[in-house]
């Protein structure tokens, strides 16, 4: 038997999570916007109940798109309101709707939100090296950093917390504890 984080339990959602997508670097800006409204979602909630919504989330906004979200007007925002497979909380909606244009925002400034976003790590992964998942901190200095560059930009749900999770979701820290079997197989000293 693998040895694995032990926060996914025996979940089978969980444990796919854990085993093919938590902690490998994302350059692509599409999934680095779906982490985004993901984590942001999340907020007060246990990460367990939005992975198992999140194909709702995905046909609740356009695939991610936020070309498309950001068209959203108040009718849409209302619509998503009455959308029982998603979390309805109208702040969140709100939130994904004005941080899908501050990311269009982003990208034309910094040509890709994924150049933005990687330069809080220095353009590449921080391999932690946890024996125990209680170590793991909840926020750090890069999410505290990330969090204020966010918000200074007008972007919601976006707190040093959610700025770590995020950060964890998407690679930019490898917070695998050292004896599980994806420390080491994730890990890539050349990824950007």
């Amino acid at each position: 038997m693998k040895q694995r984080c032990k926060w996914p339990g025996y979940d089978p959602v969980y444990v796919k999570y854990h085993d093919t997508e938590w902690g490998v670097p994302v350059h692509d800006d599409r999934t680095l916007f779906e982490f985004l409204v993901l984590e942001g979602a999340q907020a007060g909630l246990s990460w367990i109940t939005i992975l198992k919504k999140r194909d709702n989330f995905a046909k609740a906004f356009a695939g991610f798109n936020p070309e498309i979200i950001a068209e959203y007007n108040q009718n849409k925002i209302e619509e998503l309101m009455q959308n029982k497979s998603i979390i309805r909380n109208r702040l969140k909606i709100k939130s994904v709707v004005r941080n899908a244009r501050l990311f269009l925002d982003i990208q034309k400034e910094f040509t890709s939100f994924n150049d933005y976003i990687w330069m809080f790590t220095g353009g590449k992964p921080k391999k932690n090296a946890w024996r125990h998942e209680d170590e793991i901190p909840g926020a750090t200095e890069e999410s505290s950093d990330m969090s204020r560059n966010l918000k200074k930009r007008g972007f919601k749900f976006v707190g040093p917390t959610i700025c770590y999770a995020f950060m964890q979701a998407t690679g930019m820290v490898n917070d695998h504890i050292v004896d599980c079997f994806r420390y080491n197989e994730i890990y890539r000293p050349s990824h950007k």
